[in-house]
């Protein structure tokens, strides 16, 4: 049976690719569990210093699957289990599979081409660094089946946009084009090639200290709701376990050696 998310890891990169591409990588039942279960892998191996997150085919997700809305009108039990969750977790199912990404410990490169939709854009926005194409299209998409944005997408698009623009987007479904997405912060930059520049990001981020480049992802991740004098407290209590570990000893080390550093998976 073939795999609807693969995961490939060379040299401490996660290759995450969205593997439905008969159907625009849409989301049905068997794909929401496949992309849970792959940002979980991810999140749970330390050997992983970057993830680079794609989708196979003419576009990275088109959303969710119309079949699959259907059922959820339909009262299908299965598909209501999108909105159970645990008592460990602040998302629930559905929710998941955006919200995973900011949770992986790691940095999320999402690389972004064709179609990102509904929630397609939601797993996008989860990732920390978005590149896209120069033909790539955006869209808050579902006002279009008379729903609000509902896979951690609310917490997202916040950090990234004006709340006017979230809104107008929300209320109007309408297609972001790329330089546009740009502008609004939707995505990081554009390329050519952004799967190509997503890998070589990707590389040069594991080459890095992995316990410093973990603790600069919960910095942002936690600091940017703070006030003040909360994110000034935060910094240096993050910064305190990092001076003296062997990682960063390294990392002085092979710059004043001038040679590449031999790093220790993350604590």
């Amino acid at each position: 049976m073939k795999k609807l998310v693969t995961i490939e890891r060379r040299d401490h990169v996660a290759h995450v690719r969205l593997n439905r591409p008969e159907k625009y990588n849409a989301l049905n039942p068997d794909m929401f569990r496949a992309i849970i279960e792959a940002g979980e892998e991810v999140r749970a191996d330390r050997t992983i210093r970057s993830v680079v997150l794609s989708g196979e085919g003419r576009g990275f997700c088109a959303g969710l699957d119309f079949e699959s809305f259907l059922k959820i009108g339909s009262g299908d039990k299965e598909e209501f289990q999108l909105f159970g969750r645990t008592e460990d977790n602040p998302a629930n199912y559905a929710q998941r599979t955006g919200y995973i990404w900011k949770q992986v410990p790691v940095p999320v490169i999402a690389a972004l081409h064709g179609v990102a939709y509904g929630g397609g854009l939601q797993i996008a926005l989860g990732a920390d660094i978005r590149l896209a194409s120069l033909d790539a299209r955006f869209s808050v998409m579902e006002i279009k089946w008379g729903l609000i944005p509902d896979m951690s997408g609310t917490q997202t698009l916040k950090d990234l946009v004006r709340l006017d623009v979230a809104k107008e987007l929300t209320f109007t479904g309408r297609i972001v084009e790329a330089e546009e997405a740009l502008r609004l912060g939707l995505v990081t930059r554009l390329c050519e090639d952004p799967l190509a520049e997503a890998e070589k990001l990707a590389r040069e981020i594991a080459g890095k200290s992995p316990d410093a480049i973990a603790a600069g992802k919960r910095l942002w991740e936690k600091v940017w709701s703070l006030d003040s004098e909360e994110g000034l407290r935060l910094e240096e209590d993050i910064q305190r376990t990092l001076i003296g570990g062997h990682n960063q000893i390294e990392a002085v080390k092979a710059n004043f050696e001038k040679r590449p550093p031999q790093f220790r998976d993350r604590s």
